[in-house]
Order: structure tokens, then C-alpha cells, then sequence
């Protein structure tokens, strides 16, 4: 698996000239697009905090769960020419993948928490608490998340490819239905519901809360996502197993 995981970072900045440091570039450029479009422009409540570590935050726990999903969804379609010469366990390949993503968000997260320790400091904005210690259970269930769908996505794909192109702008179009430009007390009583069905919701809400103090926190809304998390894993891997034994006469 080591090995997998090895691949998977050094093939993903292979060849490009900034390499790893994309790992914080990407995160900056979208917060400061957040910034002018939803904070200046659209004019979005960020609960009085200050806007650029409320947006990072929201994009830091978010891209751990997104980058994961969309590479583990592809797993059967990218690695084919390996399946088909030696074999081995098939889920070390999307474990791997979630694995190894968890550089890219440890670097992110690394970059959040500068930012974060600056506001803390120099401003009295943020109030974090002791749910931060939760963050690694945080990253666990987003991890389980990402590789049940993804393996979900990933079994079916080799059958339907469109559905390849459905999974990317869907996981664009759930960010909008997750917290993530937006605090979740913003949202009206009516339609907040629809917004918690989305497994993402407790987590993006609790981190947030954790680190800055304001938010929404619930037991049983990170229960839930848990139980959701366990569930679509279970589903995934059963989907998973069942497709990797004839997946070759498909892709």
C-alpha cells in the first residue's frame, strides 16, 4: 500500500513547476475568490468573523473530502492496465488514494492554522475550544465518506462513464449544499433541514466551531454523519467487491 500511496503524491505534481507548493496555492486562490465573489460582492454572512479564515476553513476540511471522492471514484478506469497483470487486494488501491491525501490536507491544514494562529493573536474574533481535539475524528469520517462513494462511483463507472462527468459536477454543485461559503445560522428555519441531511454539514460545522468559535455543534448531527459515513462505506465496499472480479471485461 506504501507504495500506492508514494505514487499516487509523486504522479500528482509530477512535471509541474510549482510541484507540492500547489498545496497551499490552491487553497489561497480559492479563498481569495470567496472573498470578492461571495464575501464583497454577494455580500454572505460569515457570523461577524473575519473572512478570510472563515473561508479557509471551510475549504481546508472541504478538499480533503472532494479531492478524495473524485480520485477514488476513477480507481477502476485509471489503474486497468495494473488489475489486469498482477493481482492483489483491489481495495488497497482506494485506500491508498485516501491516504495518501491526507498530505495534501495536512499541508492545507498546516496553512489554516497559520492563518488561524494570526487572528488569534492579533484579534479577539475567534474563540476556539476544546472540540478541536475532535479534528482527527473529523478527518476519519470524511475519509470513510469519500472511499464508500468513491467506490461506489468507481464500481459503477466502469459500466456507465457518464456517470464519471455527473460524479464531478455533482461534488462541485454538494459544496453549495454544504457550509462551506456560508454558516449554517444563516440559512432560514424552512430549508436548514435539507442542509443537515448532507452528511458533510456536522463536519464542515463542527471544525469551524472548534477553531473559530462560531457555528453549530451537535453529538447527534457528527452521529449522524458517522452513521451515514459507515453506511456508504458498507455499501461501497460490498458494490466494490462484487464489480472488481469482472470489472476487466467492462473498462
Amino acid at each position: 500500500m506504501l507504495l500506492f500511496v508514494r505514487r499516487d503524491f509523486v504522479s500528482t505534481y509530477k512535471q509541474t513547476i510549482l510541484g507540492p507548493i500547489w498545496f497551499f496555492v490552491q487553497p489561497l486562490l480559492t479563498t481569495l475568490t470567496f472573498i470578492i465573489i461571495f464575501g464583497n460582492v454577494a455580500k454572505l454572512s460569515t457570523d461577524g468573523l473575519p473572512m478570510l479564515v472563515f473561508y479557509l476553513s471551510g475549504i481546508t476540511i472541504w478538499n480533503y473530502f472532494a479531492q478524495s471522492l473524485t480520485a477514488t471514484s476513477t480507481v477502476f478506469r485509471d489503474n486497468a492496465h495494473i488489475f489486469g497483470k498482477v493481482y492483489f487486494p483491489r481495495l488497497t488501491m482506494p485506500l491508498a488514494i485516501v491516504i495518501s491525501n491526507l498530505v495534501r490536507f495536512g499541508t492545507q491544514f498546516t496553512l489554516f492554522i497559520v492563518v488561524w494562529g494570526y487572528y488569534l493573536i492579533f484579534s479577539d474574533k475567534i474563540q476556539p475550544n476544546w472540540l478541536m481535539a475532535l479534528t482527527p475524528i473529523l478527518v476519519v469520517i470524511m475519509a470513510l465518506l469519500s472511499l464508500g462513494l468513491g467506490m461506489t462511483f468507481s464500481a459503477l463507472t466502469t459500466k456507465y462513464r457518464d456517470l464519471a462527468i455527473l460524479l464531478t459536477f455533482g461534488v462541485q454543485l454538494l459544496m453549495y449544499a454544504t457550509p462551506v461559503i456560508y454558516p449554517l445560522s444563516s440559512l432560514p428555519l424552512s430549508y436548514r433541514w435539507l442542509i443537515l441531511a448532507n452528511p458533510m454539514t456536522s463536519i464542515v460545522e463542527t471544525f469551524r466551531y472548534a477553531f473559530l468559535g462560531s457555528g453549530t455543534f451537535s453529538w447527534g448531527g457528527l452521529g449522524y454523519s458517522l452513521l451515514v459515513s459507515l453506511l456508504v462505506l458498507l455499501l461501497g465496499t460490498i458494490i466494490f467487491n462484487k464489480v472488481q472480479k469482472s470489472f476487466t471485461d467492462t473498462v
